[in-house]
């Protein structure tokens, strides 16, 4: 019968992944995920398989966690409103936090997605999810005529997630108030109200 684990595993998953979320895949060394999981190289590799198979369930939790994110903000707020706090959550992030993080899978797909199909697969599933929560916010607000029935909803889905996507890259290297709140306010104006 083997030992009991001596530590929380899903602690040590979250501890590996901001660890990977801020320094990236190749600059975190076994040796860096040892010492912030806080557990011994025989248990990272026993339960986690190594480096590689580590970083691949974190990425997978986080893209889960987004997904959970985005599910709330279509359950708990209306349409538009749903849309608009998927961007002012990254310029508070940014902006009341001081987080300069931006979004683990955007990390990655600049990081690794040009050399690592299997994780160009997952940062474009993670991606297509992100494009159809647009699709859908858009959809339910012009039914619920919030939305102006102008406004083409797959175009206008994959155009806000380009807008995310490019203020998620700027709010880590270029955090200034005006320019993330610009673009708040250009997400805003692409899906005006009914007239």
């Amino acid at each position: 019968m083997g030992r009991p684990k001596e530590f929380d595993e899903h602690e040590a998953l979250m501890k590996a992944m901001r660890l990977f979320w801020v320094h990236g895949y190749k600059a975190t060394s076994i040796q860096d995920l040892v010492d912030g999981m806080g557990i011994g190289r025989g248990s990272l590799y026993g339960t986690f398989g190594g480096k590689r198979s580590l970083f691949l369930r974190a990425l997978r939790h986080y893209d889960q966690e987004r997904a959970n994110g985005f599910a709330d903000l279509s359950t708990s707020k209306a349409p538009r409103e749903a849309v608009l706090k998927a961007f002012e959550a990254v310029a508070g992030t940014v902006l009341d936090q001081g987080s300069r993080d931006g979004c683990f899978l955007v990390n990655t797909a600049l990081e690794l997605s040009p050399h690592d199909t299997e994780i160009e697969s997952l940062v474009a599933d993670g991606f297509a999810d992100a494009e159809h929560f647009f699709r859908t916010a858009i959809e339910r607000g012009q039914a619920a005529a919030e939305i102006s029935n102008a406004v083409e909803a797959a175009s206008t889905a994959r155009a806000l997630h380009t807008l995310l996507l490019g203020m998620l890259v700027l709010a880590r290297s270029l955090p200034e108030p005006g320019l993330l709140q610009s673009i708040v306010k250009q997400a805003d104006a692409l899906i005006p109200g009914p007239n």
